[in-house]
């Protein structure tokens, strides 16, 4: 038999609880009913939190955008079981990602979504071994859109400069050519690279973004035409502007460039014929006085087939950024390649 409420000490938890309840004439019965289960209610609940786990500690490899200053995940460097990383990668992508909190810690977070993707995901995007259409070797900025050829209307301004100025651009190079295939030293300011088969030379105003002072004394007119463009990549490592001249019997395998963030233009110089450029997979061909611009993150190659009569192939390469890289993307990648960072 269960005691009356007059029982009750007002002490006690139950009285106390009672002691506040407004008095209604209930039965006893169906009170103590509730009160006992509510009681039980509150201890199960208090029970069932103290025993709750604590959620688990996001994983470092999914995609929590939100936060980019958080460092651990996104310099693990660990791809998907069965793909093949390059040399030393998490070495890589930790002095990348130093680079973008360094940035980000003088200017803002701002606009650059894309590029800490880009940064934190380098192993997945460059770490296919087989061979891809598309595989830029040092850096590729996600979500960009991209074809081997661009069109012209893309960058009109710097194309419309660079066809304005083609008289200037052959003059110089008259001054600077020579016999290339005479054999001998090659001249100073020249460079010559390896080939398969024939020849290919280069004479760089701008290599890996650093300006070649004695080469543009010797093309005053090109050097002046390189700072009247908006979009010439000159404060990185993917920025360069240069004479590129291959001989006759000419052929340069398939390779990649290395990121998908600029545009090559190519301004034809000299174009016998015979000569062909393949970007992936698609054939163009030179055109003097005229631009071709490409994609050369996209597997390509290049080919002289003419005679020796024909003479060289000479075209002026200058890297421009790609249309679709914002103004804060473009600032952010020249301070994270920053030549010598």
């Amino acid at each position: 038999m269960l005691p009356s409420p007059g029982d009750w000490d007002a002490r006690s938890p139950m009285g106390l609880f009672l002691l506040g309840v407004p008095c209604t004439r209930l039965p006893n019965e169906p009170i103590l009913v509730v009160c006992s289960l509510l009681a039980a209610l509150f201890l199960w609940y208090c029970y069932w939190v103290g025993q709750e786990r604590p959620p688990d500690r996001i994983s470092s490899n999914r995609e929590s955008q939100g936060q980019p200053g958080t460092g651990g995940g996104y310099l693990s460097c660990s791809g998907a079981p069965g793909i093949h990383s390059p040399p030393h990668p998490g070495s890589l992508n930790r002095k990348l990602y130093r680079n973008l909190q360094e940035y980000a810690k003088r200017y803002s977070w701002s606009g650059m979504a894309r590029v800490h993707k880009g940064v934190r995901d380098q192993v997945r995007y460059l770490g296919t071994h087989h061979q891809a259409i598309q595989k830029p070797k040092v850096f590729f900025l996600p979500d960009l859109p991209s074809a081997p050829y661009c069109q012209r209307d893309a960058q009109r301004h710097d194309v419309e400069i660079m066809e304005r100025n083609f008289p200037a651009v052959a003059l110089d190079f008259e001054g600077i050519q020579w016999d290339f295939v005479g054999g001998g030293t090659t001249p100073k300011g020249w460079t010559a690279h390896l080939a398969p088969t024939g020849g290919w030379h280069t004479f760089y105003l701008y290599r890996k973004g650093e300006c070649v002072v004695g080469n543009c004394r010797s093309c005053p007119r090109t050097y002046r035409l390189l700072g009247a463009l908006r979009t010439f990549i000159n404060s990185n490592i993917f920025g360069n502007a240069c004479f590129s001249v291959i001989h006759p019997g000419t052929v340069l395998p398939g390779n990649y460039g290395p990121t998908n963030a600029r545009v090559r233009c190519h301004l034809g110089v000299k174009v016998p014929a015979g000569c062909e450029l393949v970007v992936g997979g698609e054939p163009q061909c030179w055109s003097e006085g005229h631009c071709l611009l490409v994609d050369d993150s996209f597997l390509h190659t290049t080919s002289h087939n003419g005679t020796a009569e024909d003479g060289p192939r000479v075209v002026f390469m200058v890297d421009l950024w790609h249309p679709n890289v914002a103004p804060p993307e473009r600032q952010a990648l020249d301070f994270i390649f920053a030549p010598g960072r």
